[in-house]
């Protein structure tokens, strides 16, 4: 992929967007309306979209960014005080946490997308999908060579060679899915494991991917589109590779950002009107070009260069069984992976 390539994506999303503008200014506000999100989402993967919204509507967004648990705890913590009007979650474990604090999403908004994507009481809808992978570097280690199974990642032949983001969002969502899958005690047995090799820690994904492509490590553990940004900044010859896990484990699970609107709002209508953008065809375009997640609205093109989501092997799990982030903290503390 070149730059230029790039620059072409970012041109057709300009045009798309005015076509947004157009269709969306005459339903817009008076341009004094505000609406506060809360996003687990980062600020350079979103905040095109929410400009775009505000372009298109003329209402102002005032956004409070932060990782999807810390904001979950804090949303959790305010319970009916809280300002905010929408939240958007990095991963469903994020936005489960607080279906309590949720209202109720319009029949239309939730049709949108298929129903393994969004909340079974209609509570959330899934905006975006996204895979967890392992990233490695092709220079250090050979495709045939990778672990078929995330449990792998314990032998001592891979002892250094490995990092995780244990405070990360949807790596903590993908823990609450081992949880399910294998139950607590192998999900344990697993983590400890990992600490004992070794594994180094990073903050997030990004900083996996550059110690990946740098040699620093010859393995992460991130989300699949983290790749696509480097390759998209430093060219094809990025020495790293992203790998689907075989034989449906949880290491190859499927998850989606997820937006809600809390209950306690006094702006439900604007808030509805956020996420119903997020779900257009513009803003799923958006995130299938520039952010290289899977889009899921029908009739949205997906990007060349991810794996088809029907050739990923996925676990036999609902997104809606992903919600207790606080027990997988709870275990990775346990297990010597969290202070």
């Amino acid at each position: 992929m070149s730059i230029f390539a790039g620059r072409t994506r970012l041109s057709v999303w300009a045009l798309l967007a005015v076509a947004a503008a157009a269709l969306l200014g005459a339903c817009g506000g008076d341009g004094d309306e505000t609406l506060t999100v809360y996003s687990g989402r980062s600020e350079t993967l979103v905040q095109p979209v929410i400009d775009q919204f505000t372009d298109a509507t003329g209402i102002e967004v005032a956004v409070k960014y932060g990782g999807t648990a810390e904001l979950a705890a804090t949303l959790l913590e305010e319970g009916d005080r809280t300002p905010a009007d929408v939240f958007y979650a990095q991963d469903p474990g994020g936005i489960g946490s607080v279906e309590s604090l949720l209202g109720q999403l319009d029949s239309s908004t939730l049709a949108r997308v298929p129903e393994w994507a969004r909340s079974p009481d209609g509570l959330w809808t899934g905006v975006s999908g996204r895979a967890r992978v392992l990233v490695y570097n092709p220079e250090r280690v050979s495709e045939a060579e990778l672990p078929r199974t995330i449990e792998e990642l314990t032998d001592p032949k891979w002892r250094g060679r490995v990092g995780w983001a244990p405070t990360n969002g949807s790596f903590l969502t993908m823990v609450t899915g081992m949880r399910a899958v294998w139950g607590e005690e192998r999900t344990r047995a697993w983590v400890e494991g990992m600490v004992a090799n070794d594994t180094a820690v990073y903050p997030k994904n990004t900083p996996q991917v550059a110690a990946t492509g740098a040699g620093e490590i010859d393995i992460g553990l991130v989300n699949h589109y983290y790749l696509y940004r480097f390759v998209a900044e430093e060219g094809e010859d990025f020495p790293a590779r992203n790998y689907h896990l075989p034989g449906g484990g949880p290491g190859s699970l499927v998850m989606v950002s997820g937006v809600g609107v809390l209950e306690a709002s006094d702006n439900k209508e604007l808030a509805q009107q956020f996420i119903n953008f997020l779900l257009s065809t513009v803003a799923q375009q958006y995130f299938a070009s520039q952010t290289y997640e899977y889009p899921l609205v029908e009739g949205v093109n997906v990007s060349r260069l991810l794996t088809p989501l029907d050739e990923i092997e996925q676990p036999q799990i609902r997104l809606a069984d992903l919600s207790d982030l606080a027990g997988a903290q709870d275990l990775l503390r346990a297990a010597g992976a969290l202070p």
